[in-house]
């Protein structure tokens, strides 16, 4: 307790020095390592090269080679000494500390808690171990296979850096494991331990596992599994030993492309490996050094990998903590189409959430879906699918101009694997573009028109073409509802939804000039639908069908664009009973783009349509109707 310090020194001037052990008869080398800082430990530490990695990688430049005094059991050997020889290691500590107590080489022991590696699945400590290996030398290929990584397409584009740091460093692959089962390395030992690496014994012992497979190598004995008449000068008695270790599962998985591909002619490399995050040090790497060391290429063109399913906050799922969800009981509450739906809605690449909650957030994508996708079947009832209307008006151009845009986007996610940006567009399309706007606008018409009117029939025809773009390019994600809805569908079609042909689109049948007009016209209509809210708040008008709609603009893109819509396609384009667009605003309103006013209508409202007109007729039971109305309803007695 009373320290007196002497002298203060570098370690590096002590690097070198012979020290003499503290109870057994050899000397100790004292040796410099960056791995041991001012900030862990005392600076001065023991260091076994047969029980860690890095005191293993450090004794290597000193030239000390690995001593492993415990065994696989965890016992220590011959040579430790009579007292601590048999002993379990974790016993072993209180008669070391016994040992040098008397050779008066203790100066101080505590107790102390410190982080300390288990083993995942019992929670038990570890310790290391260096023992006899195979290994597979990764030096010779390591320059090919970096070359490889770059030629394979990458998903997401991070894991090209990652393969490559992982290569890069290796310089062997170990491939043994100790294990009681598993495919056999093919080794037999001589007498004196030397191993035969000859090729006719591997010839052999191949002929051997073709015939009977590999549970053979566990059946025979060492000399039964060489070939007859088999001699080696390293046994002079005849009497050899067998390889108890078993090849590294990652060689078997990583040689699985072999039997796939090669095996049964299909298509090498293949398209694509598609495997979690977790692959890249397992079967993504040990497919490619095993392909490449064959054949001279990657087994594959492209990878995919995936994060891993959280439950809702954020923790892993186990059967430990009972927060796993059950995949088959979502699909049967919820349907599969949900459960598939899911998946389409989230960043699979990174880790995911999946909850009963979520489901039903979920539930209502899908129910936003099915509903648009029931409108439009219900109004083409009745429809001849095999006589379309050609003859279109501009608002049909834009949604489907707009849809041939979707149908690119989405092919392009698809082929990137990004389905949640596809679908992202889909539902910007279908609750935007779709519901909210075109099948909006048309209602009028499909309810109020004539049943084989022309614009009845042109807004049908774009209802089908819709529909049929939707059904095949949703069937990836929702082939159940899919296959229902085109059984739902007017026409002969075909009856297995999944032998429809996927839609593709070029990138120039997409117009880019009705592209900007679409745009400019949802511009003003949402200007339009927050006035008309306002005038609704106000209590100017109930339904926006009661409102008259007066606006002015600055900018001559607007008027330019209104100016191709007749009146009555500016009423329904804007869901009201009267739209006029008066002159442009004057220079001098300067803070102004646009001008919106709405007043209530002050004609009269057809009873049938709900629209308001000046030109209403009263029939003799009171009825108010619309002189387009009255064209359509005809005689009491005609349709």
């Amino acid at each position: 307790e009373n320290l007196e310090l002497i002298k203060e020194f570098n370690g590096q001037s002590i690097d070198g020095v012979v020290c003499k052990h503290p109870f057994y008869d050899r000397d100790s080398l004292m040796i410099v390592g960056t791995h041991v800082t001012n900030d862990a430990g005392t600076g001065l530490v023991h260091t076994a090269p047969g029980h860690g990695a890095e005191d293993y990688q450090v004794c290597l430049k000193y030239g000390i080679k690995p001593y492993c005094p415990v065994d696989e059991k965890g016992y220590l050997m011959k040579g430790t000494g009579e007292r601590l020889e048999g002993v379990f290691y974790e016993n072993a500590n209180e008669i070391v500390l016994d040992i040098l107590k008397e050779h008066n080489a203790l100066l101080k022991h505590s107790v102390f808690t410190h982080s300390y590696p288990h083993d995942w699945r019992t929670g038990k400590p570890l310790i290391f171990r260096a023992t006899d290996q195979w290994f597979c030398s990764i030096e010779p290929i390591r320059q090919k296979l970096i070359d490889e990584i770059h030629n394979v397409k990458w998903y997401p584009a991070w894991g090209e850096t990652r393969m490559v740091n992982m290569i890069k460093d290796r310089a062997d692959w170990c491939i043994s494991r100790q294990r009681a089962w598993g495919v056999p390395i093919p080794i037999i030992y001589a007498e004196d331990g030397t191993p035969i690496i000859e090729e006719k014994v591997f010839d052999h012992i191949k002929q051997l596992f073709l015939e009977n497979g590999s549970s053979i190598w566990y059946e025979l004995e060492a000399k039964d599994l060489l070939p007859d008449g088999y001699k080696n000068s390293h046994s002079p008695n005849g009497k050899f030993t067998k390889e108890k270790d078993i090849m590294d599962v990652w060689f078997d998985s990583g040689s699985s492309f072999n039997a796939v591909l090669n095996g049964r002619k299909l298509k090498y490399p293949c398209d694509l490996y598609l495997e979690g995050s977790d692959q890249y040090r397992g079967w993504f790497n040990s497919s490619l050094i095993i392909s490449l060391a064959c054949f001279g290429v990657a087994p594959y063109k492209s990878v995919l990998t995936h994060g891993f399913v959280m439950d809702e906050k954020w923790e892993k799922m186990s059967k430990s903590k009972g927060n796993g969800i059950d995949p088959s009981k979502i699909a049967n509450i919820y349907g599969a189409d949900i459960l598939r739906l899911w998946t389409a809605t989230v960043d699979f690449q990174q880790d995911v959430r999946i909850s009963e909650n979520i489901i039903k957030q979920v539930s209502e994508i899908y129910r936003k879906i099915r509903n648009t996708l029931k409108f439009m079947s219900w109004n083409l009832v009745g429809f001849d699918p095999t006589n379309l209307e050609e003859n279109l008006t501009l608002v049909d151009k834009f949604i489907i101009n707009k849809l041939n845009k979707v149908i690119y986007e989405v092919d392009e996610d698809f082929s990137k694997y990004d389905f949640a940006s596809a679908l992202s567009s889909l539902m910007t399309f279908i609750s935007t573009d779709l519901s909210s706007f075109y099948l909006d606008i048309a209602k009028d018409s499909l309810y109020c028109e004539k049943e084989n009117s022309l614009r009845r029939r042109q807004i049908q025809t774009v209802i089908y073409r819709i529909s049929d773009a939707l059904l095949r390019i949703l069937n990836p994600i929702l082939p159940f509802t899919m296959d229902e809805f085109n059984k739902n569908l007017p026409g002969n079609r075909i009856n297995n939804v999944q032998l429809l042909d996927y839609p593709t689109v070029n990138k120039e049948d997409i117009s880019k000039e009705l592209e900007d007009e679409f745009d400019l016209i949802i511009s003003v209509r949402n200007d339009v639908l927050k006035s008309l809210e306002v005038a609704r708040s106000n209590q100017v008008i109930g339904s926006s069908q009661e409102a008259d709609v007066k606006v002015q603009f600055k900018d001559d893109k607007y008027l330019n664009v209104l100016s191709k819509f007749t009146s009555e396609e500016l009423n329904k384009l804007f869901v009201v009973s009267s739209f006029e667009v008066l002159n442009n605003l004057k220079e001098g309103d300067e803070y102004q783009t646009s001008i919106i006013k709405v007043i209530h209508h002050e004609g009269t409202r057809c009873d049938r349509c709900w629209n308001y007109s000046f030109d209403i007729i009263t029939l003799e039971d009171g009825t108010h109707i619309c002189p387009r109305c009255q064209e359509v309803i005809g005689n009491k007695d005609e349709k």
